[in-house]
């Protein structure tokens, strides 16, 4: 069963960072044609944190741009989310989600608090 598994989460101080890692099973990781991390804060929508395209071009939220850096490595099927300069408004639980063979798969979610 196709699975992605989060760690990194925690509680942080402003301006510290933190390193998200959403490692895939049971997906074909290196044919996958879309990889991001979206983030859902209480009483809001989940929002569009930062994509990968297969072929590497990245594209990021204006509210994270130049503080987060999205990557991947094929051979360990991960896919990480550095965050630098963290803000208290970053606080969010983050998802990861990965699109193989025409559908998206979530991981279940790891809580970010970023305290002032």
């Amino acid at each position: 069963q196709a699975q992605l598994e989060e760690s990194g989460g925690g509680l942080v101080q402003a301006g510290g960072s933190l390193r998200l890692s959403c490692a895939a099973s049971g997906i074909m990781f290196s044919l996958s044609t879309m990889m991001g991390w979206y983030r859902q804060a209480p009483g809001r929508q989940r929002e569009l944190v930062a994509t990968m395209s297969s072929g590497g071009s990245t594209n990021y939220a204006s509210s994270v741009k130049g503080r987060f850096t999205i990557s991947r490595d094929n051979a360990k099927k991960t896919v990480y989310l550095q965050m630098n300069s963290l803000k208290p408004e970053d606080t969010a639980v983050y998802y990861c989600s990965i699109r193989w063979a025409g559908k998206d798969y979530w991981g279940q979610g790891t809580q970010v608090t970023v305290s002032s």
